[in-house]
């Protein structure tokens, strides 16, 4: 996951060795346009690819899967049926969401260290703190653009990233769940893989082609540089790269942290999201409308778990630990051959093991209150929508008050499109329990304890949910429109506002606190390792861990062997849709229509030797935050869009495994077939810029 600018000599060359036909100014330059420019940051959490020179952004399913939910009704349910824009009239405003073009990125270290050396611990991170934000206020030129400065290497080396956000960004074309999420959870994180997973969306700008607010008067966005896409398809050993923003690797952990990963942190989450998942599934089978507004709730939370279990596999395969182990073995006989350099560095690796074992109960209470009160339970997001005390609410002016009526009505109409009242009291039942049986009770507030020691099931829905305003959605509506002081004492009053309160504040006082702690000073031991690492591997390429921050990753496309006797080749076809649908799996469903466009081969176009190629696999090394990354070939051309990994390989976050890791991505061709035959929607494929041949 290389840093563009930071394509050395010997990384293009290997690139070029592969079959890259472009330089290291074609991908990243700041006097020239380059693919940079048609590579964005996606919401908050994934990459899109800018595909026409009218502001079209394509990007994965299920990526726009929370805006194409939010445009949905159990009238008009576009998760089900699609959605087509005919025209750009028809095309769907989505607050909120944002389109961040990389304006440019330099190496600001020395800047950020500036007039510290003689600082150490919380002085050092004062004046770093204030250096970071002196230099992004200056970068963000009074507001034009977002400027963030994030660290490399653990804070060996920093970079300033500055971004031209563009709030307007317009729902154009989903395909249905049943194709563009087609294998739901039976299939996720596996290989073969067959559904096209994209989404369209359109950038929008004010007339003079810069960052706007929504407004009728806007007009599609004009980048600087947009993807061609080729017909020409992909073949194995073929040269593949993709352009992204990864969210998080932990390459360079010692082994104690990976140890700790294996036999505790992922089994407490898988867990806890096991419990969860089926009650929610038992909910969302029984009742159409709690499917749709549970349907991303699940997607979210099942993406982990299943991606934990396979973590978990792939470490153990790999023997990660005693591999850790071995290379700080390494690391440990470098050092010491040097005086100056074991006094440096000798103090590193027992400072590891007593650390991770002071850190080892806190993990797990922590991951507990995680997974259990701040991300399991769904009542307990309300507490925050409103003020503790009355002291901020009397200082406000009447139309203050009212801006705040509004904010809080809004929030509270948004939680409870999305929410059943009795998926989340059966949740809240189970998980509350998992909590006070498996955490250690120093861990556990002692009205908690007492109250689920002494309570049966019943009783504590009687006595807490029933009587909690919070479990009437009705009432909370009237309450937030005509939000006043009276209430702010009644909420903080409420039992589940109590309940909430009384575990966040044991939570923050006796584990969050410590937790930090520890984790801070394992933060600067790492730092001090990651400096050894540098220094001792000065000679090879080392590339930093993801940080959500544009990276370019290469490798080439080929299949691989999962298991002792089972070989997988490198792409899947629509003949393999329909060779699942026969399994009659609820996963594997698709529309008549589809089925009529397979019968008759209507591939025309799009096709190879025949065969509506669907999806295909490559070495590159990929993570969460590179869904909607374009895969480009040798020319700088789009022929895939990233959007999954296989399971065997899921450890990659934590060690890289070529021989098992491979990147799932949609072959643009079928992308294309879906929106041209079966959507009927050929106009979009007019502003694209399509180049080669196929049948």
């Amino acid at each position: 996951m290389w840093v563009p600018t930071m394509l050395d000599k010997y990384t293009i060359d290997e690139m070029q060795e592969m079959g890259f036909e472009l330089t290291a100014d074609d991908i990243y330059s700041i006097n020239q346009n380059s693919l940079k420019d048609a590579v964005v940051i996606f919401g908050k959490g994934c990459t899109g690819a800018m595909i026409s020179d009218q502001g079209l952004l394509l990007t994965n399913h299920h990526c726009g899967f929370s805006s194409i939910q939010s445009h949905s009704s159990v009238e008009q349910n576009y998760l089900s049926d699609g959605f087509w824009a005919m025209s750009k009239e028809e095309e769907l405003p989505n607050p909120g969401l944002t389109a961040r073009f990389l304006e440019r990125m330099l190496d600001v270290t020395d800047s950020v260290y500036a007039d510290c050396d003689s600082l150490q611990a919380d002085n050092l991170q004062l004046k770093l703190n204030e250096n970071i934000k002196r230099l992004q206020k200056k970068a963000s030129e009074d507001g034009k653009y977002e400027a963030v400065i994030k660290p490399l290497f653990f804070g060996n080396q920093y970079f300033l990233y500055v971004y031209k956000v563009f709030p307007d960004v317009r729902l154009v074309a989903a395909p249905p769940e049943s194709i563009g999420k087609f294998g739901g959870d039976t299939d996720n994180w596996m290989w073969p893989r067959h559904n096209a997973d994209f989404a369209i969306f359109r950038v929008y700008a004010n007339v003079n082609n810069e960052p706007a607010a929504y407004s009728e008067s806007n007009v599609p966005y004009q980048p600087r540089k947009w993807l061609p896409i080729s017909l020409d398809g992909v073949k194995p050993n073929d040269f593949m790269m993709l352009m992204g923003y990864p969210g998080t690797t932990q390459e360079y952990l010692p082994s104690q942290a990976v140890e700790m990963l294996i036999d505790q942190s992922n089994p407490d989450r898988i867990k806890i999201r096991t419990a969860r998942l089926n009650i929610f599934s038992k909910h969302m089978k029984a009742d159409p409308k709690t499917r749709i507004q549970y349907a991303s709730k699940f997607a979210k939370s099942s993406n982990s778990w299943k991606r934990w279990k396979g973590e978990i596999r792939g470490l153990n395969r790999l023997n990660a630990v005693e591999r850790k182990r071995e290379f700080e073995a390494e690391f440990e006989a470098w050092y010491q051959q040097n005086n100056r350099l074991e006094e440096q560095y000798r103090s590193v690796l027992p400072q590891f093991d007593k650390l991770y074992m002071d850190l080892l109960p806190f993990d797990r209470a922590y991951n507990y209150y995680q997974e259990v009160v701040f991300k399991g339970i769904d009542i307990f997001d309300l507490p925050s929508y409103f003020p503790k005390s009355d002291r901020g609410w009397k200082r406000m002016s009447e139309s203050r008050r009212d801006l705040y009526r509004q904010a809080i009505a809004t929030k509270v109409d948004e939680f409870y499109r999305n929410y059943d009242k009795e998926t989340d009291q059966e949740v809240f039942l189970k998980l509350l329990r998992m909590l006070r049986q498996d955490l250690d009770p120093s861990f556990l507030a002692a009205d908690f304890k007492e109250m689920f020691d002494r309570y049966d099931d019943e009783k504590i829905i009687r006595k807490i949910y029933d009587k909690s305003v919070l479990a009437d959605p009705q009432k909370m509506k009237e309450i937030s429109l005509n939000f006043n002081e009276k209430w702010i004492d009644k909420l903080q009053k409420d039992p589940l506002v109590e309940l909430y309160h009384s575990l966040r504040f044991h939570y923050v006082r006796n584990i969050e606190l410590v937790y930090r702690g520890v984790n801070e000073k394992i933060e600067n031991v790492q730092k001090t390792y990651m400096q050894g690492i540098l220094a001792m591997q000065k000679d090879e390429r080392l590339y930093p861990d993801a940080n959500f921050t544009m990276r370019i990753a290469y490798g080439k496309v080929q299949g691989y062997e999962p298991r002792d006797g089972v070989e997988y080749d490198y792409y899947t076809t629509l003949t393999g849709i329909m060779e699942k649908v026969a399994t009659d799996n609820p996963d594997y469903q698709i529309p008549e229509k589809l089925k009529a466009i397979y019968s008759s081969k209507d591939f025309d176009g799009f096709s190879e030797n025949g065969e509506m190629p669907v999806a295909y696999i490559a070495s590159i090394h990929s993570t969460g935050g590179n869904s909607g990354s374009p895969a480009i070939n040798e020319k700088g051309e789009l022929v895939g869009l990233n959007f999954d990994r296989c399971w065997e390989g899921t450890m990659s976050d934590i060690m890289f495994d070529p021989d098992q890791c491979r990147n799932i991505m949609l072959d643009v061709r079928y992308m294309l077939l879906i929106i041209d035959k079966y959507a009927g929607a050929g106009y979009l494929l007019d502003e694209m810029e399509i180049t080669g041949n196929t049948d």
